[in-house]
């Protein structure tokens, strides 16, 4: 049997399926708790690939622009929508690498353009036209 108390303007419940006001709280407690572990786990993902991206050197290679992207997010409502671009280089061991570039430099690349890519790990640092 569920108890109710009154006091002043709300009822609080004693008992009831669900434990009463208890579970609405660890309900809560819960859902921050993962949103709260998700954003260190981002956090602790960009900062190792930060590190990583430190540690590798500094590679030109001759390449081809094979293809590009875009990834739009957002833009609902009065939000801003944002885009990221990326571009994919195909270097002369046949491998495929795709880096995201600023929005200038996905304008100025062309498909087919062939020229030396600069990189360090996931971050494009230049692609310069002919070898």
């Amino acid at each position: 049997m569920e108890t109710v108390v009154y006091e002043g303007n709300s009822f609080f419940s004693t008992g009831g399926f669900f434990g009463g006001a208890g579970f609405g709280g660890i309900f809560i407690s819960i859902i921050f708790i993962i949103v709260f572990l998700g954003i260190i786990f981002t956090i602790v993902k960009s900062i190792s690939q930060w590190s990583k991206n430190n540690a590798s050197p500094i590679l030109t290679v001759p390449a081809e622009v094979v293809t590009k992207r875009t990834k739009t997010s957002g833009g609902s409502g009065d939000s801003a929508a944002s885009t990221r671009y990326y571009t994919t280089f195909e270097v002369q061991s046949g491998n495929l690498i795709e880096l995201p570039v600023s929005g200038r430099e996905f304008g100025i690349l062309v498909e087919g353009d062939i020229g030396t890519l600069t990189y360090q790990g996931t971050r494009y640092k230049g692609f310069k036209r002919g070898y």
